[in-house]
This record gives C-alpha cells, sequence and structure tokens, in this order.
C-alpha cells in the first residue's frame, strides 16, 4: 500500500470544477476524461484515443476499446455522453462561490452518440478551446450520477477504485495486478505531514517545508496564480493609468522574499508560463515606484490615494502575512491601502462573484485554460464570474478570434497578443506562482499541473 499525506482528503462531486491539486490527484486515480491535458496547449488520449475537430463547434471523439467502470458497466458513446451531458447541467460544475462552471460552456450542447465507439460534440458557441473543457471532466459511471452520497458518485474507468472512505482517510484498491492500493490521508499541517514521512505512515508528502535528508525530493511549480483583482467598474481603478500605477508599485522579488521565504516565482502576466499563449519574450510591467507617482499625479492623485481592499484570511493561506508588505510597497508611492476583512473564505468567494468590493480585492486565478481566465474575467460581454467591470476592445477582438480558430498555432499567436495588451492595460495586480517541496519513499511524479501523478509513481 501506498500512503500519501496531503493537506485535506475530502470527496465532492467528481464533475465538480476544481484546481486543487489535493482534489485533482484523487480524482486522477479513479477516473478518465476524453483527453488528458499534458502541456500547454497540448493534449494526449484518455478515453477518446483520438478525436477530430470538424469546426469551432463540433468535435468526433473516438473512443478506445473495452473500457470498463469499476461497477462492470461498459465505458461506450452512450455512457460518456451521459457524462457530457450532465456537465452541462448547470446544477452541476459548482466552484467555490461560483456553480454551474461547466453550463456556461455546455449549456444547450448536444451529443450525437454515431456508434458504440463514436461520439460528437456539438456546442452552441464556437469554442476552439474544447478539449481545455472537456480535460477537466471526469467520466462517471451512468449508475453512479444519481448515487445519494458522494462514495457513491465515485465510480470511474481509471487505475484505482474507490475502496472506503473514512474520516480524513481514504483508501483506493487497484483494479488490475500490479498496482498499489492507495490510501491517502489529510493532514493540515505542513510539519505533520513531513513528520508522517519520517516516523514511516506516510510515503508520500506533498507540500512540506523541506525534505529530510534520505528521501527523494522535488520543488514543483503551482500555476495557481496569487493576484489582487482590481475594481474597474467604478473607483480610482476604473482608470487605466491608476491600474498600471499600481503594477509599477509592486516588487515581486521583495515580496516573494518577505511572504514565502523565496518558494514562489514572479508573475509577469495574466497567466503562468505553464499557460497556453504565454509569451515569455514580454518582460511584464517593471517595478517602477517613481514612473508609478508620475502615472498616479497624471490621473490626479498627486497628493496621494486612499484605497480600499477586500482580504480574506485563507486561500491564499499566506492572505494575513502578504496584506502589510503590499500595504508597505503601495504607500512607498502614496497610496494608503486599508482592508476589510472577511474570515468567511465562501462568503468572501459570493461577494466577489457578485461584485461587492471595494477598490480590490485578493483572489487567486486558478484555471489552467487561458480560454477560460479570459471568459470568466476578462471578457466585459461575457461579464463572468470573476470580471469586475474591466474592458478592453482589442483584447475582446482577440478573443472573438481565438474562439473560432482550431489551428492550435494561431490560436496560440492570438493568446500571446492578449498577454502583451493585458501588460500594457493591466485588469489585475499580478504578484507570484507558488514552487511547492514534496518528499517520498520512493519515486515521484508530478503532472504539469503541479498535481501527484500517482498513475506514473505506480507504473498505472
Amino acid at each position: 500500500m501506498l500512503t500519501i499525506a496531503q493537506t485535506r482528503i475530502s470527496l465532492f462531486d467528481p464533475q465538480d470544477c476544481t484546481d486543487s491539486a489535493d482534489a485533482l490527484a484523487l480524482l486522477d486515480a479513479v477516473f478518465d476524461p476524453l483527453v488528458r491535458r499534458v502541456g500547454p496547449g497540448r493534449f494526449v488520449a484518455g478515453l477518446a484515443e483520438e478525436w477530430v475537430q470538424e469546426d469551432a463547434r463540433r468535435t468526433l471523439f473516438r473512443l478506445r476499446p473495452g473500457a470498463v467502470f469499476h461497477d462492470g458497466t461498459a465505458c461506450d458513446a452512450a455512457a460518456v455522453a451521459a457524462s457530457l451531458m450532465r456537465m452541462a447541467d448547470p446544477a452541476v460544475g459548482a466552484t467555490l462561490g461560483a456553480p454551474g462552471v461547466w453550463a456556461q460552456y455546455l449549456a444547450g450542447c448536444e451529443v450525437e452518440v454515431v456508434n458504440s465507439r463514436t461520439l460528437r460534440l456539438v456546442t452552441t458557441r464556437d469554442i476552439a478551446d474544447i478539449l481545455d473543457i472537456v480535460s477537466a471532466g471526469a467520466v462517471m459511471a451512468p449508475a453512479a450520477m444519481a448515487a445519494e452520497s458522494m462514495a457513491g458518485r465515485w465510480v470511474g474507468t481509471g487505475p484505482w477504485r474507490l475502496d472506503s472512505v473514512d474520516d480524513n482517510v481514504v483508501v483506493m484498491a487497484p483494479v488490475r495486478a500490479g498496482l498499489p492500493a492507495l490510501r491517502w490521508v489529510g493532514i493540515a499541517e505542513a510539519e505533520g505531514r513531513a513528520q508522517a514521512l519520517l516516523d514511516g505512515t506516510a510515503d508520500v508528502a506533498t507540500r512540506v517545508g523541506s525534505a529530510a535528508t534520505g528521501f527523494q525530493a522535488a520543488e514543483v511549480g503551482d500555476p495557481t496564480a496569487i493576484i489582487c483583482l482590481l475594481n474597474a467598474a467604478k473607483g480610482p481603478c476604473a482608470d487605466g493609468r491608476v491600474r498600471r500605477a499600481l503594477a509599477m508599485a509592486i516588487d515581486r522579488a521583495a515580496m516573494i522574499a518577505a511572504v514565502t521565504q523565496g518558494a514562489a516565482d514572479p508573475l509577469a502576466g495574466f497567466v503562468s508560463d505553464r499557460h497556453f499563449g504565454f509569451d515569455a519574450a514580454a518582460p511584464g510591467v517593471a517595478f517602477d515606484p517613481v514612473g508609478a507617482k508620475a502615472l498616479l499625479a497624471e490621473a490626479g492623485y498627486a497628493g496621494g490615494l486612499a484605497l480600499v481592499a477586500d482580504w480574506p484570511t485563507r486561500l491564499p493561506d499566506e492572505a494575513p502575512v502578504l496584506l502589510p508588505v503590499l500595504q508597505g510597497q503601495l504607500a512607498a508611492v502614496g497610496v494608503t491601502l486599508t482592508a476589510r476583512i472577511e474570515p468567511d473564505r465562501v462568503r468572501y468567494a459570493e461577494r466577489v462573484r457578485a461584485s461587492d468590493i471595494a477598490d480590490l480585492c485578493l483572489f487567486d486565478s486558478s484555471p489552467l485554460s487561458t480560454f477560460r481566465v479570459l471568459a470568466e474575467k476578462i471578457d466585459s460581454r461575457v461579464a463572468g464570474s470573476w470580471w469586475l467591470g474591466y474592458r478592453n476592445p482589442a483584447i475582446e477582438a482577440l478573443i472573438d478570434q481565438a474562439r473560432v480558430v482550431t489551428d492550435m498555432a494561431a490560436r496560440e499567436a492570438l493568446y500571446r497578443r492578449c498577454y502583451r495588451l493585458l501588460q500594457d492595460d493591466p485588469a489585475w495586480l499580478t504578484f507570484y506562482t507558488h514552487r511547492r517541496m514534496a518528499a517520498s519513499r520512493g519515486t515521484l511524479a508530478f503532472r504539469d499541473d503541479g498535481v501527484l501523478d500517482v498513475r506514473a509513481m505506480a507504473g498505472a
């Protein structure tokens, strides 16, 4: 048995929208999506062994033969179609503060079962990035969809099946010979996870502060972007000069040293280097306090600017430490930042989704899909869950082009142009992405998105 210590262990609806590395590691053991994302703009076979984008609304999937759900039923085209239609239901696909994430893209779609191994997904709108959506969707056994308990819904086609669920412990049994059983244990504190590795009660520990000598260790990049959303609908941050001045006031290197003790990478743009369309040649907004003051004066704030930030106490967990650092950096350019603290993280997310914030709010941008980030947070015509009034017609014109371009290279070029435009006219304050330490008694493997890859570790 392989015992893995993570921050938290809990079961949830398998088709909820989540970007939690802990949650995705569990999902990846039990479920297969139609396709798997393996890098920016790169996908490999999942349940589908091949696929063809006929145009920006129609994608044909050919399933691999012989796939069987853990309850013994065949994973055929009709079963996959049922999973896709469930994802399209607005009552499914919730994430913190936002219901029905997948319905934004799949509502009203049609799934044509061509034969037992072939299906065609037809969306109501052009979505050239449809693989971003289906790669995030766990394909569930049809009977499991009606289960009342969360454990009853965890029936997929992956290398492991759910065996038992206890208080913060989940055990999975292998579905074929040669694989170890998996035991997932939730330990909230990094010191506790490291100690479990040291005393032999865990074989793998993620998100530990440091690795003891004698263990296999790896520092893993987490693409979740730590940012402040800016209220571009009203108030000072509706002025692009103010938004750019705030961006110029951020000394990311000093912030990373003070907040994460160096365990992070500066975020130069609205997405990380693991996102499709990231442009390494675009340098980002440089730290320039003198230029920031000049821009603020041009915008009418030569005598100083007072801003109010909404601030959570967790997610990101370093929120209490980050606040005084940001306040100090902004004070250096004449900006006084006061905070409204919200300890209830769900309520905080709901307030942000309702645009019930002051001038800015601490948040994270977690989708690994550049398409989703643009749609849900940047495009004023969509006015998605986390959009806060930002408008840029040039970027929206590029989004429209990208929606219909199925050629990956051409679409990547469009997103790179978006990346540069959002550096010139920032919608947010971008800070950093984390680097996390993990350790193991044996091998360690991680996916491109920083999720523990138990399949690779076990040879599944």
